[in-house]
Formats: C-alpha cells, structure tokens, sequence
C-alpha cells in the first residue's frame, strides 16, 4: 500500500486534484454537490443535462455512474458517529445495505470501519476534519477525509495489536484496495483517500 501514490489502482488514471478523474473531494469539474447530496447521476442514477456540444462527452456524463457525496464538519460535535451515519446512508442509498449476504453485509461494515478509522485520525492528529467525501462507481467505494493538518498518516511500525492505539492506519491499510495521501501545494492541509472494493 502506497501513502504517496499519484495514481489509483488499476488503470483509473491520474489524480491531479485528489479524486480519480475529478476535481477536489471527488466531484467532477463540471458541477458541485451540495451537503449530502448525491453528484453526477445521483442516487437516483438518472441521466445529467449536457451542455456540451453534440457528440462531445461532459465530465458528468462520463461519470454518470459515479455517485458522490458529500459531509461538512465545520460547527458539527461528535464528528465520528455523524460520519457514520452519514456512510451508512450514502450504502443504503447505493444497494450496498440492507446486505443480502455475509459477504456484502461485511463489505459495509468493513466501509463503516474506514470511515470512523479517517475522520478519528482526523480528529486525533490534525485538529479534526474539515469534510469528508464518499464515492461509489458500484465497483469501488472511495472515502476522503480532509483536514488542516501537516502530518503524514503511516501504520504504525512494527504494529502490535495487543497494544492500545496506533491501529487506525493499520486497518485502513488491511481493509482497503489502495489508501494514499493527496496535498495540494500552497494549501494548509491534506485529504487522506482510501477505496474498497465492492463483494463479488
């Protein structure tokens, strides 16, 4: 696992800005998302208007199976169960909960555990997280917990789990398809991303 990786796994392409083909947090440069709500193709997986020209192919178009949405903190107080809550929304919204199956059922708890793991992480080492953004293309859940601090997240080494503390970026790393760190230059802070996979 790679916390300096400029490309997510596979052939998704670069990530210029935080966000496989998309602008920071994972909306495409071509629209916004309001606070909770789902972006390009929503979670209603209904088509986006174009405005480009015939034949061209919109950012939110190509992206129309992306759903992406998003969760402010600022002014919030127990920011972890609220991004909880908020995750477990965006899955039953998405077809990953309620679970048919062991499987899916631990994929969504396993979705669950990441969120709590990053928006902690936030709170324990970088004065806690400014929002956070969760992304599914129905292959791949993306999470990204941005935040104001200057450290470099990493698994604790050697980890030792009968030891309290310093499990986070462990598990992070265990449970995830790929985890990394994205800095933008001349802004104070980071966004910590990390993506996983949908059951079989």
């Amino acid at each position: 696992m790679s916390t300096t990786r400029p490309f997510s796994p596979g052939d998704r392409g670069p990530e210029p800005s935080g966000a496989s083909g998309a602008a920071k947090g994972g909306v495409p440069a071509t629209g916004g998302a309001e606070e909770g709500a789902p972006v390009a193709g929503g979670s209603d997986g209904g088509a986006v208007p174009s405005s480009t020209p015939e034949g061209a192919v919109s950012a939110a178009e190509a992206s129309v199976a992306r759903q992406v949405r998003r969760l402010g903190f600022e002014g919030q107080s127990g920011v972890v169960p609220l991004a909880r809550d908020f995750a477990r929304q965006a899955l039953y919204a998405w077809g990953w909960l309620p679970a048919a199956t062991a499987d899916q059922r631990a994929a969504a708890e396993d979705v669950l555990l990441v969120v709590s793991e990053l928006v902690t992480n936030a709170c324990l080492h970088a004065e806690g997280p400014d929002e956070m953004w969760i992304a599914c293309d129905n292959k791949v859940i993306r999470i990204e917990v941005s935040d104001k601090g200057t450290g470099q997240p990493a698994p604790r080494t050697p980890h030792r789990a009968g030891r309290p503390g310093g499990h986070g970026m462990f598990i992070v790393q265990r449970l995830c398809l790929d985890w990394g760190v994205v800095r933008t230059p001349g802004v104070a802070g980071k966004t910590v991303w990390a993506e996983l996979g949908a059951p079989a």
